[in-house]
């Protein structure tokens, strides 16, 4: 928790959702009070809805106190297959660098990970829920920013994080962004079923044409409480309360389940979208998760880069309003998830193109890749059943400085992650404080950290006690005795490793005189960025 005093007016969160609740938590741990509004009446407690947390966001909702129970109550999984017709294509687990806290994959319904956030929230005296509050206006200047309700009243705040989810439009008309993109015909079926699939408890199924979906589509997850989610390619056309009716329904489950007892928990059919606005920033209004972008769920994109954004949001949110960086740091927020929605827009649309061909050319590749990748393996490379969650890596941020040294090799194999380097996600590793045991991520997110290899000059500290913000040097040969960390990151005698508040690797430097440079670019000074007068965004942006 950062103790800085807070001189503004709280920050506007739109949308009582996981991507809301986390950016509220995130807030208040940098000492920033939000008001939460939500045109809701309550939380809506149905169905799984988003269920496969990623490593990386289960982190990030343990610096909030969450994201361990988020884990221990879900079901772990390492292990992805795939399946044409009868046949198991490949399996692939998930690499490991250094000692992570937490499995590649924890599966958990959305509302229990809400109902989870939800006590955090009740135990944060700076985070205001307000249910049913719907928003019909937006107005802001350079002094903030403030919302119409429907009932005519006013809130100020000194920013305003629209996290409302997908059905939006009315806000983003407000803001004047476009959310270009298109949707796909095909429906999925998706049912939570309560049943005893014995050997099915740790992995996640995909399989192409199976018999009992013949031509399309199923996708299986393992839940908690023997629960299993089962999703189906079905037709644009396809009737779900008159399968259920008819039995064609139960039908349907049991070729895949067989003769054994189960239960219903909860059942829709979805229609997928891609889609993204054309501005994350609009001035003093970030615009985050579904609100910003849509990705068909092969790959368990949406939520977990929902996530991204708010901590991306959050730390630069609280740098900006306690003074320690530029209105400038706030451009980066668009640059950096903009791109990585449009990395999840094109690795989904890409899923999307192989599991539903657009045209029959594609068709005819699909069919010719699955009959040979059951013997080919160079075939099984381009078998497509949803390139799974994993972090964006910002090597092109313009708050990131490149190391010739380290270069970015682009998109490595699936299940695995780029080597350690600017832009990369730091390798998370158990390390050892003055405080006592603790991971390397912990320490990350209380500000920039400077991690020093042996043989790194004098001059560090000197360079981290001129900076603005809360900013830590930390000995790696100290921090880290048995090297895991050091490993993992491929430390060279010499370096200084730049590490920014969400964890992310800025800068790997050898000479303390670029530690001040490369810690003003990572606090978004860019003179090549206009604003005007009144430090909003042009309009165009």
């Amino acid at each position: 928790m950062i103790t800085a005093s807070w001189q503004a007016a709280p920050v506007l969160v739109l949308g009582a959702g996981p991507v809301g609740q986390t950016t509220a938590l995130l807030l208040a741990r940098w000492g920033v009070p939000t008001i939460v509004l939500d045109q809701r009446p309550h939380r809506d407690k149905i169905g799984s809805k988003a269920i496969c947390q990623q490593r990386d966001v289960l982190d990030v909702w343990e610096a909030v106190g969450a994201g361990r129970r988020i884990a221990d109550e879900g079901v772990t999984w390492t292990t992805a297959r795939t399946f044409h017709r009868g046949t198991e294509l490949f399996s692939y687990t998930f690499a490991e660098p250094g000692r992570p806290a937490f499995p590649p994959f924890v599966n958990i319904s959305q509302t229990r990970t809400e109902e989870v956030l939800d006590e955090r929230i009740a135990a944060e005296p700076s985070i205001d829920v307000r249910w049913g509050h719907r928003v019909t206006g937006v107005e802001q200047d350079g002094e903030g920013v403030r919302v119409r309700l429907d009932d005519g009243r006013e809130l100020a705040g000194s920013y305003l994080v629209v996290c409302a989810g997908a059905r939006c439009d009315d806000l983003r008309r407000l803001l004047g962004v476009r959310f270009d993109g298109h949707s796909f015909d095909d429906r999925f079926l998706i049912c939570d079923i309560r049943t005893d699939l014995p050997g099915w408890a740790s992995e996640r199924r995909f399989y192409f044409d199976p018999e009992w979906n013949p031509g399309r589509q199923v996708l299986i997850h393992p839940c908690p409480d023997s629960t299993f989610r089962i999703d189906w390619q079905v037709p644009a056309d396809y009737d779900l309360e008159a399968e259920a009716a008819s039995g064609a329904l139960d039908t349907r489950i049991r070729r895949i389940i067989g003769d054994r007892d189960y239960e219903i928990v909860w059942k829709s059919v979805y229609r997928f979208h891609s889609r993204v606005v054309d501005r994350m920033r609009c001035g003093r209004v970030l615009l985050a998760g579904d609100a910003a972008h849509l990705v068909s769920p092969f790959g368990a994109r949406g939520l977990n880069s929902g996530v991204a954004d708010a901590e991306n949001a959050a730390w630069k949110l609280a740098y900006v309003g306690h003074g320690w960086a530029p209105d400038a740091l706030l451009d980066s927020y668009h640059d950096e998830r903009h791109a990585a929605a449009r990395e999840n827009l094109a690795v989904t649309t890409a899923t999307m193109d192989f599991l539903v061909p657009p045209d029959e050319q594609r068709a005819r590749r699909r069919i010719d890749i699955l009959t040979r990748a059951a013997e080919d393996p160079e075939a099984r490379k381009d078998v497509d059943s949803g390139r799974l969650s994993e972090p964006f890596w910002y090597v092109d941020s313009p708050l990131t400085t490149a190391d010739p040294q380290r270069p970015f090799a682009g998109r490595p194999p699936r299940g695995q992650v780029p080597p350690a380097g600017p832009g990369v996600l730091l390798p998370d590793a158990p390390v050892v404080t003055p405080r006592g045991p603790g991971r390397i991520r912990e320490l990350a997110r209380d500000g920039f950290l400077l991690l020093t290899a042996p043989g790194a000059d004098d001059g560090v500290l000197t360079a981290a006690a001129a900076a603005p913000g809360p900013v830590r040097v930390l000995a790696l040969d100290e921090i880290d005795p048995g090297g895991a960390l050091t490993a993992a990151l491929g430390a060279r005698p010499g370096e200084v490793w730049l590490v920014r508040p969400d964890a992310h690797v800025a800068a790997v430097l050898t000479d303390h005189r670029d530690i001040t440079p490369a810690l003003t670019r990572a606090l978004g000074h860019d003179t090549t960025r206009k604003e005007n007068s009144d430090g909003l965004l042009p309009a165009g942006r």
